[in-house]
């Protein structure tokens, strides 16, 4: 009984330790000797073993030829089949599912116009009768069910767009405002940012004003607190759009956020009353998790203090609007700006603590955790914990989508799964898709999944690898040996995770931000223990934090960031220039596919990667740098100008938008406009025919110019009354003017208006270079028809060429007679 009980024991651990691919592997042919040859006459002794001989260099070359001479195109057809065949039985179909819905989404997304929802409706139940009538033919089946998934992605988008359904503001206003308070942040700058509910406006009273605002504030009173009744008189803005084309959509964003408008308080707010009985359940409940926030937001500031206080409120409470940008900027250009953000590190972190004390304790009980599933107590305990943490730190799109990656991973562990696995993390991505399909074209999605898919992919292939191994036990060593070779472990893991996360989202980093961030593996490798302990600390605070005991928990975990922020700015001195301009999408669409291929095939298969993520990286660089970039507003004009110097139309540019620039012009240095006084007679317009090519913008009269290397004239002009000025040298006039038109009639000339940009948004002007006198093209950011997110530009009074509003003169007292 007991050698049975024992083999039992051995049967159980071989099982824990296979792994998951191995189940579906081929079984070997029966013609294959399984058991070494018995020499006769010896009994059952099998023989002897016989080392092989070594094969010659000269024998492997003659067998890879006779094995490429075998090769031919029916054989290969049949090799791709069985593979394929292979790959569907191991599930490859279902990882397969929601690529196919984020194919649908994307291209949603990307349509020209806004479709009806009779059209999308249409082609899903078209395809679902197809896929249903097609079942007896395999092949059109999956190609029909693939297409059925692909309708389903771009109706769950068109449904999402319909739900939301977010008023937009169109035009620039000031009005009073009532309404209120959602969330209270504390900027870095001082000011205050608050999200509003809006309840009414007076003075005037805006017939489509927006549900929901964020205006920021000087100072507000002591008692105002998420719930509040609030009223004050605001400048209202409509959401911007992209700073340059292909860029970051602000009015996207915004519109599946729920926001309709933005601005500041031109005075201070005021509280008109505060929480009462007839605020909606929901909105007594949101009121209260954000005012709980606050509360412990303000406790970590006043315990740990300083940056390291707002950064330790952004890890806790997910409160991160106080840090100082300059330490945002040194984590970004080092490459760990992810630890800012709550996100499945964090998820994993807390979840991993968690469930690390519970076993710990329950190993206090042997006689216990003999009889009991404790590790399936610690998952519950810890799938409760995360939950806890996605509410308090603001229910915010990163943390809800890693909540959901790691609860269906933490649900595995209850019922007896792998918890890590691709179809683990399929279901979570389909769950994403299903609910904020608008995510899937964003880069927190396509980063964060990308990382997450390689690492799972990397760590399957590398359990395949070790498990058709035998492993020698490890011989005994010494503490310092055993300490040592953890610790080179441990090293390594985080080196290889860092590497390989990094390889796979470093397209997607660049096409979104234009930017590298060259030292993140060092960075990562210095930070991420210090993280690991900061967030044991952040755990404990939280557990101690209602008994009044998190004291020296937060104490030490300041001490940790104090760590994390020296070595950060340390590393960001020495990281090399991180901007390197545009890159086409050709090629994140190329390593996107390579991707998907790599990670979720398990045959031969995969080396189809190789092809396109070659191609991917082949054409990365085959994108047209624009020649200038002019702001929606039409108030700002640049153009680089050689030496990495980029040339800017005013002497106090927005800061944003020029950052934004700069990262896609590859420029590291502004030159801001050299300004003249007409009367000086230092420079005349009529000077502009020979100003030097990479001349930078020379002001006067109202008018300023500039020359690119190519030779191109560049003008911007404030009041439509002076683009005659420029129209008989200039080869491309900005005129920031509503209520200006083309007034060089010259086709040769390209006259942009600020009614246009109004409309249509940024644009990036390309100069002819076959052709010296060959006319500019224009690229605009936003396209016509207007998706939902864009038709509150043309209300604008700028759209409509109108002059901005400006209040009427007081008529002046006449005296009496």
């Amino acid at each position: 009984m007991a050698g049975r009980s024992r083999g039992s024991d051995q049967g159980e651990d071989a099982i824990v330790g296979v792994s998951e691919r191995s189940l579906f592997a081929m079984p070997l042919p029966a013609s294959l000797p399984t058991q070494s040859p018995l020499v006769p006459g010896s009994g059952n002794q099998p023989a002897p073993d016989i080392p092989a001989p070594i094969p010659s260099p000269a024998g492997r070359i003659v067998r890879v030829r006779r094995q490429l001479g075998r090769l031919s195109l029916p054989r290969l057809r049949n090799g791709i089949t069985a593979a394929a065949e292979l790959e569907l039985d191991r599930g490859m179909g279902f990882l397969l599912v929601p690529v196919c819905l984020a194919i649908g989404a994307i291209g949603y997304f990307s349509l020209a116009a806004e479709p009806d929802f009779a059209r999308p409706v249409a082609v899903v139940a078209l395809m679902g009768f197809l896929a249903i009538v097609s079942r007896s033919w395999p092949k059109t089946h999956l190609f029909l069910t693939a297409a059925l998934l692909c309708a389903l992605g771009l109706l769950a988008a068109k449904v999402e767009t319909w739900r939301t359904g977010t008023q937009m503001l169109g035009s620039e206003i000031s009005t009073q405002l009532s309404g209120r308070v959602v969330s209270i942040e504390e900027m870095e700058t001082g000011r205050i940012r608050l999200t509003i509910d809006v309840t009414s406006t007076a003075r005037p009273k805006l017939r489509y004003a927006p549900e929901r605002v964020r205006l920021s504030a000087r100072k507000i009173p002591p008692e105002m607190t998420a719930g509040s009744l609030i009223t004050g008189y605001a400048k209202l803005l409509p959401p911007t759009g992209p700073v340059r084309p292909d860029s970051y959509d602000f009015s996207f964003d915004s519109y599946f956020a729920g926001i309709g408008g933005s601005g500041f308080f031109l005075g201070n707010p005021k509280v008109v009353a505060a929480d009462d009985g007839g605020m909606p359940l929901s909105a007594r409940l949101s009121s209260a998790i954000e005012n709980a926030r606050e509360a412990i937001a303000d406790h970590i500031r006043g315990s740990v203090g300083g940056a390291e206080g707002e950064i330790a409120a952004a890890l806790i409470v997910g409160v991160r609007a106080g840090i100082p940008d300059e330490i945002n900027e040194a984590m970004r250009r080092t490459g760990i700006y992810h630890i800012i953000s709550i996100s499945g590190l964090h998820m994993a972190l807390v979840a991993g603590t968690i469930m690390g004390l519970l076993r710990g304790a329950f190993a206090l009980f042997p006689d216990f955790s003999a009889r009991r599933p404790v590790k399936k107590y610690a998952a519950a305990a810890a799938l409760l914990s995360i939950a806890a943490y996605l509410v308090i730190s603001g229910v915010v799109v990163a943390a809800e989508r890693s909540f959901i990656m790691l609860a269906v991973m933490l649900i595995a562990v209850l019922f007896d799964r792998a918890a890590l696995t691709m179809r683990n993390l399929a279901i979570s991505a389909i769950a994403v898709i299903l609910v904020s399909p608008h995510e899937v074209v964003g880069p927190s999605f396509q980063m964060s999944f990308a990382a997450t898919a390689a690492l799972v992919g990397a760590y399957a292939g590398w359990a395949d690898h070790r498990a058709g191994k035998t492993r020698p036990p490890p011989p005994k060593r010494s503490l310092p040996g055993f300490l040592t070779r953890k610790f080179l472990l441990a090293t390594g893991g985080l080196a290889m995770t860092s590497i390989i996360a990094g390889s796979a989202t470093a397209l997607f980093a660049i096409w979104h931000f234009q930017r590298v961030s060259p030292l993140s593996l060092f960075a990562n490798l210095a930070v991420m223990p210090i993280v690991s302990v900061v967030m044991f600390l952040a755990v404990a605070s939280a557990l101690l934090m209602p008994f009044g005991l998190d004291a020296p928990s937060l104490y030490l975990m300041g001490k940790g960031l104090t760590a994390m922020i020296a070595i950060s700015a340390w590393i960001s001195e020495r990281s090399p220039v991180d901007a390197v301009g545009l890159i086409s999408q050709q090629s994140v669409l190329l390593v996107a596919i390579a991707l998907v291929i790599a990670t979720m095939a398990t045959t031969w298969l995969r080396l189809a990667a190789l092809p396109f993520a070659l191609a991917g990286l082949l054409v990365v660089s085959d994108t047209r740098t624009p020649d200038v970039l002019v702001s929606e507003d039409a108030r700002l004009v640049a153009l680089p100008i050689g030496g990495g110097e980029l040339a800017v139309s005013r002497a106090r540019p927005n800061e944003f938008t020029v950052d934004n620039w700069k990262r896609a012009l590859r420029s590291e240095t502004i030159i801001l406009p050299e300004m003249f006084d007409k009367a000086d007679g230092q420079f005349d317009i009529a000077d502009a025919v020979s100003l030097p090519p990479g001349a930078p913008f020379y002001c006067t009269d109202g008018v300023c110019l500039a020359r690119h290397p190519s030779g191109a004239i560049i003008a911007h002009v404030e009041d439509r009354k002076d683009t005659w000025k420029a129209c008989g040298f200039a080869d491309l006039i900005i005129v920031n003017d509503a209520t200006a038109y083309d007034a060089c009639h010259n086709p040769l000339v390209l006259v942009v208006t600020k009614r246009q940009l109004a409309r249509k948004g940024s644009a990036a002007i390309f100069f002819d270079r076959q052709s010296a006198t060959g006319p500019p093209t224009i690229s605009f950011a936003v396209d016509s028809p207007y998706r939902p997110w864009h038709a509150q530009r043309k209300f604008s009074r700028e759209a409509r060429g109108l002059q901005p509003y400006r209040k009427p003169d007081k008529p002046s007292a006449v005296p009496a007679q």
